[in-house]
């Protein structure tokens, strides 16, 4: 039962997320995949690629390619070469970004807040700490799954 639980918890998650971003993706005139993407590179300047957009967000490729070119025309991102590498480019938000980048930053801020109403601080720690070890085992999930192996922690 716990496990339905937690399926559940993470779908209204997402779920009031999208729904608290779109004010914003109605004012930038996008859909929510448009927004997020922005948010990701925004946030992750690690990642800079359209691949690593796919990858880390799990929207599948023509899905980002969709929404960069929209991002890309609407003046919210641009696309830069990486010298010595002609494969690639770099996805880069703009000018024009930075004011949506900051609101979308209070959204998460005020999202988090309300997450966490009625912990403690030791709560909170607590709470960070399960999930980063949550993170651990789901990435060597991943692993075990990618090689083909039966997913074991």
């Amino acid at each position: 039962m716990q496990q339905k639980n937690a399926i559940t918890v993470l779908h209204n998650l997402v779920d009031v997320y999208e729904n608290a971003c779109q004010p914003i993706c109605k004012e930038m005139g996008v859909p929510y995949t448009a927004f997020s993407i922005l948010m990701f590179l925004a946030e992750n300047p690690e990642y800079y690629t359209a691949k690593d957009v796919s990858e880390f967000r799990a929207i599948k490729p023509n899905l980002v390619s969709f929404n960069v070119n929209k991002l890309v025309e609407e003046g919210y991102l641009e696309r830069v070469p990486i010298p010595g590498n002609r494969r690639s480019i770099r996805l880069v938000c703009t000018e024009k970004a930075k004011p949506v980048v900051a609101k979308g930053r209070d959204i998460i801020q005020h999202f988090y807040l309300n997450l966490m109403k009625g912990m403690s601080e030791e709560d909170i720690t607590r709470f960070h700490g399960y999930m980063e070890l949550i993170g651990g085992n789901v990435m060597i999930l991943k692993k075990s799954l990618e090689e083909g192996r039966k997913a074991d922690v």
